[in-house]
C-alpha cells in the first residue's frame, strides 16, 4: 500500500513538472546597442588629445553621431596621434581659417564603414566628407592582401594605419601617425592680374635719357666733324681755282 502511494505521488510530480517549467520566465532579449561614444574611444586610446580638441573646436564631434545614426553604410574615422600634430610645421594649424580647420577634420572622415581588409582592395580615390573646389576630396589606400598593413596617401602626406581603435560595424576608428593634409592646402592661388604698365598715381614717369645715335646719323659728333672737313676742302679748292685765272 505504501509503495502504491509513493508511485502515485511520483507520477503526480512528473505531470506537474512540465507545467512548472513552462511558467519559468525566459531571459530578456538584448536591447538595441547604445549610441557610439567617439570621445570615449579616443580617450581610451590615450594619445589623441589634440585631435579631440580640434573635433570640439570645429563642432564636428557633435555632428558625427547624428550622421552615423542616420546612415546605413556606417562611418570610418582616421585619428592622428598627438605626435602627428606635434610634427606639423610650426604655425600650420594657426594659419588655417575656421573653414579650413573644418575641412581638415572632415578629411579624416570616410562616410562609409571600411574594415582593414576593405581598405586594401578599395577603389581609389576613396571620398571623404571634406568638399573641395572639384567635389569631394579623396584619399588613396593601398596594402597587401591578407595583411593588416594599410598605407594611406593624400597626395601630400603618406603614412600608415598603425592601430585599430575600433573595427566593428557601423563605426571604425584607425590611428595614423601623420596629419593628412589635403593637396588643396598646398596649392598656390592663381594670380589676380598682371602688373600694370602705367606709373603709380602721383608719380611721374622717369625721363628718358638721350638715345645713342644710329650709325650714319648726321647728328652724331663724328659725322659732323667729317662734314666740316669736307666743307673746308671745297672752299680751299674754289680759292685755288680763282687764283689760277688771275
Amino acid at each position: 500500500m505504501a509503495a502504491t502511494l509513493i508511485l502515485l505521488s511520483l507520477t503526480h510530480l512528473l505531470f506537474l513538472l512540465p507545467s512548472t517549467l513552462s511558467q519559468t520566465p525566459s531571459a530578456p532579449a538584448p536591447g538595441p546597442a547604445g549610441p557610439i561614444n567617439i570621445t570615449a574611444i579616443l580617450v581610451q586610446g590615450g594619445q589623441y588629445t589634440a585631435f579631440l580638441r580640434l573635433l570640439n573646436q570645429t563642432q564636428v564631434l557633435t555632428q558625427l553621431p547624428n550622421q552615423l545614426n542616420n546612415s546605413n553604410q556606417g562611418m570610418t574615422l582616421l585619428a592622428p596621434t598627438d605626435n602627428a600634430f606635434q610634427n606639423l610645421p610650426s604655425g600650420t594649424l594657426n594659419g588655417l581659417t575656421d573653414d579650413k580647420k573644418v575641412k581638415l577634420v572632415l578629411y579624416h572622415v570616410l562616410p562609409k564603414y571600411y574594415s582593414l581588409e576593405d581598405l586594401v582592395s578599395v577603389s581609389n580615390p576613396v571620398p571623404t566628407q571634406a568638399g573641395g573646389s572639384k567635389g569631394s576630396l579623396g584619399l588613396n589606400f593601398s596594402g597587401r592582401a591578407n595583411s593588416n598593413q594599410v598605407n594611406v596617401s593624400s597626395g601630400v602626406v603618406d603614412t600608415q594605419i598603425t592601430n585599430a581603435l575600433r573595427q566593428q560595424f557601423p563605426f571604425a576608428v584607425y590611428s595614423v601617425d601623420k596629419v593628412l593634409l589635403p593637396s588643396e592646402f598646398s596649392e598656390a592661388p592663381a594670380p589676380e592680374s598682371g602688373p600694370s604698365s602705367s606709373p603709380p598715381v602721383g608719380k611721374k614717369p622717369a625721363a628718358k635719357g638721350p638715345s645713342a645715335p644710329a650709325d650714319g646719323d648726321a647728328s652724331s659728333p663724328s659725322n659732323n666733324g667729317g662734314g666740316r672737313r669736307m666743307e673746308v676742302g671745297l672752299v680751299g679748292g674754289v680759292v685755288l681755282f680763282c687764283m689760277a685765272f688771275l
